[in-house]
């Protein structure tokens, strides 16, 4: 089978690799450098503390590869497992806890409530007497994101994928059908409807490249790729922002990832004592993904310090900003990827919103999987057809924050 994948992210080097190890034939098409979108701006989080199934299992499959990864692809990832902590401020956000770990102990995972006094075990900082519970699992960690990219795609190329940078796609090729009217402006939730035709490759800034099967990897240039089928992809590129701090006083490398729910901004040890801290206060516009500021607002960086410093003593006005950025989340309406086959020849893999990287391994066996096989084994994705936001089955994730 040939396969072209549009999109050098981690998600679509991770598929690249799982097809191409498979036996297809691959080819992995990226209009600038690998990791150049999302990946390599990410914050590198990996938990298993989702409050839907099929989030569990997604995120349960790839950590199974995040664990033995070193060993498979002979990249160290710095992947450490210190937990991740969610804090809540508001009794209704409490009661969610009560309600969602119960939930994701019954699927396998070790979370649970503790009170914020006894949660200073664990971030000895924590400035209790704001929050009225917390909710921990000790085996959710972080990464390194371009390291895990990296892994994929050496992997992917010694496994005989080709991967092709400075390539852009200009159009989908549908016989059957006729081919869409090019990138659409505008990334609203579609119709669900499976367009007439089938793709059979894709028309590039250098030249045509046939396919049996083209996989949408492209996150937030997707919603383009598919409106050149006919298909309105409901992903919206949105704006975040992350700093690397130097505390007033170190964050030990043994605390966990520290996000606060109601207030929406966390932090994360990075080396040598300092944090990497992020937030999101307020919503964002729909970004153009080829025009959109990749530095860190200096008004945010200051105000993300000021949020921080009211979850952890660690932080306070002498902190220190080491270097910031910013880049996009592929979001959907509710925050879950849209992994399907679109119509016949294309696959999608995208809107993440921002958890692409924690959830690449899985998304790479299951691309593989639809390709291939013709359904998912790995994890049942059918809950993430984009059809879901018209038959009024969107899914709710209760731990979603910056």
């Amino acid at each position: 089978m040939n396969v072209v994948i549009v999109g050098g992210g981690i998600v679509g080097c991770a598929s690249a690799y799982y097809l191409a190890e498979r036996g297809a034939d691959v080819t992995l098409l990226e209009r600038a450098s690998l990791g150049a979108g999302a990946t390599d701006r990410a914050a590198g989080g990996i938990r298993a503390q989702f409050s839907t199934d099929v989030g569990i299992r997604l995120s349960q499959a790839a950590i199974s590869v995040w664990e033995t990864f070193e060993d498979e692809f002979g990249v160290d990832v710095e992947y450490r497992r210190p937990g991740y902590l969610y804090l809540a401020r508001e009794e209704s956000t409490a009661a969610l806890f009560e309600e969602t770990v119960p939930f994701q102990n019954e699927r396998g995972v070790d979370s649970r409530i503790l009170d914020p006094a006894d949660a200073t075990e664990y971030v000895p900082g924590l400035r209790t007497e704001r929050y009225v519970a917390t909710a921990y699992c000790p085996t959710d960690g972080f990464a390194d994101p371009h390291l895990g990219l990296q892994g994929f795609s050496i992997a992917a190329n010694e496994a005989g994928a080709e991967i092709e940078t400075g390539v852009a796609v200009t159009d989908l090729l549908v016989e059957g059908g006729g081919t869409g009217d090019g990138p659409a402006e505008d990334t609203g939730a579609g119709d669900g409807d499976r367009p007439d035709g089938r793709v059979v490759g894709v028309e590039t800034t250098e030249g045509r490249y046939d396919a049996d099967v083209v996989v949408n990897a492209a996150g937030s240039w997707s919603p383009k790729i598919a409106a050149m089928a006919g298909i309105d992809l409901p992903v919206t590129p949105r704006r975040r922002q992350a700093l690397i701090v130097e505390p007033e006083s170190p964050v030990p490398d043994s605390n966990p990832f520290v996000t606060d729910l109601d207030d929406g901004c966390y932090f994360r040890p990075e080396r040598d004592g300092k944090a990497l801290v992020g937030g999101h206060f307020g919503q964002d516009p729909v970004q153009d993904p080829d025009a959109y500021e990749q530095s860190h607002d200096l008004a945010w960086a200051a105000d993300v310090v000021e949020h921080v410093a009211t979850v952890a003593d660690y932080f306070g006005p002498d902190s220190k900003l080491v270097r910031g950025w910013a880049g996009l989340y592929a979001m959907t309406p509710d925050h879950h990827p849209v992994i399907e086959e679109s119509m016949p020849g294309l696959l999608t893999a995208t809107g993440f919103s921002g958890h692409g990287f924690m959830l690449s391994p899985a998304t790479g066996q299951v691309v593989a999987e639809l390709a291939l096989d013709g359904e998912a084994t790995t994890v049942d994705v059918a809950p993430l057809a984009r059809d879901r936001f018209e038959r009024d089955a969107a899914l709710h994730e209760t731990y979603f924050s910056a």
